[in-house]
């Protein structure tokens, strides 16, 4: 051993002698002994924010879209926040962070202008825009439009068709005919103007008014059999030009009114008819009648003069008593014939035709009645 007290190798050479370190080294020892104790005490601390460190690194993340939180022009965000040497092992002063440091300040009052104009309801129309309540006052004090009814121009409705329901919805129309059998009707519908056959059939019609048929000018046949017709004014069948069709068989009428010449077929049977009832030559114009059905009423005798194209008439189950020259024939003309009428139902009358044969030498045929 050296005077010194140090450690000769020379003295020693199969031992490796032990090196003393410099100051330097000393002092990194003790400073890296002293930041691995640091360490451990900050460790728990860190453990603990750092959630918060990373939420506010989202938050900044997401808020970069923000106009206020935006890098500065030319800046990457690379730049702006150093991605690249940014360690999460080394220390930070927590407390005295500047969150300002990763962007520009966030402007609140900013947001809520934003917000403020993206959400305002948009202005109101202008006043001159509205209808004012005058307006709409006017409109619904409006009075109603006149109804004119013109029922000699074209049209589908009869009279007060206009105002009332048309009898198609109620009836069966099929063409020109109108089928209102057996419907309860209490009076005659509301007819379409082009009408040409009217059936109202076993209905509690009571009166027939001369309005009933006006303006029907196509109106050719008419059915009421089967009501309760006890009366009809006097010109109902006046105003119908085409008129040669008409049934009322199981009324209750005592008279007939006034029929236009155009007549082919009449039948009134089954009613209360009586003679007075009857207009006095009342079928002798009637050139084109040829069916006359008068059985099952009150007649006292037969409603003469007839028309010669009469072919078949019935009256029986009258109070008919008395015939005369006149009743079929001409008494002034002894070659008078009468061909035609074919078919004289007298049965059920209170006479014996015995009685009279000059009433009835001009027919081709004997009636049928008592002998």
């Amino acid at each position: 051993m050296s005077p010194q007290g140090l450690w000769d190798q020379s003295e020693h050479p199969g031992i490796k002698q032990p090196r003393i370190a410099t100051g330097s080294e000393q002092l990194n020892a003790v400073e890296s002994s002293t930041y691995s104790r640091n360490r451990e005490q900050v460790a728990p601390l860190f453990e603990l924010r750092m959630p918060l460190m990373m939420a506010l690194v989202l938050a900044v993340v997401f808020m970069g879209h923000s106009p206020n939180m935006a890098a500065p022009t030319g800046v990457t965000d690379d730049e702006a926040f150093d991605l690249e040497n940014y360690s999460l092992n080394s220390e930070m002063d927590w407390e005295n962070l500047d969150v300002n440091i990763y962007g520009d300040s966030y402007d609140y009052d900013d947001l809520d202008r934003e917000i403020e104009v993206g959400t305002v309801a948009p202005d109101p129309p202008s006043a001159a825009s509205l209808p004012t309540a005058e307006y709409h006052q006017e409109e619904l004090t409006l009075p109603p439009a006149p109804v004119t009814l013109d029922f000699k121009g074209p049209g589908l409705f009869g009279p007060d068709t206009g105002v009332g329901m048309p009898s198609c919805l109620l009836c069966v129309c099929i063409g020109g005919s109108v089928y209102c059998d057996d419907t309860g009707l209490d009076q005659i519908p509301l007819l379409p103007k082009d009408t040409t056959h009217f059936s109202g059939r076993f209905n509690n019609i009571r009166h027939v008014k001369n309005t009933d048929f006006n303006y029907l000018n196509q109106l050719q046949s008419i059915d009421l059999t089967g009501n309760q017709i006890s009366g009809m004014d006097e010109d109902v069948f006046l105003s119908l030009p085409q008129l040669h069709q008409l049934l009322l068989a199981d009324n209750n009428l005592q008279s007939m009114p006034e029929l236009p010449i155009t007549m082919k077929y009449i039948d009134v049977r089954n009613n209360r008819l009586i003679s007075n009832g009857v207009h006095s030559e009342g079928f002798k114009d009637m050139s084109q009648l040829e069916f006359l059905y008068l059985s099952d009423n009150k007649l006292d005798y037969i409603p003469v003069p007839l028309p010669l194209g009469l072919r078949v008439l019935h009256l029986q189950n009258n109070n008919i008593q008395i015939l005369y020259e006149d009743s079929f024939c001409n008494s002034h003309d002894r070659h008078f014939t009468r061909r035609n009428l074919e078919d004289i139902r007298l049965d059920g009358n209170p006479l014996n035709i015995q009685l009279f044969p000059q009433a009835y030498v001009c027919l081709p045929r004997l009636p049928v009645g008592s002998h």
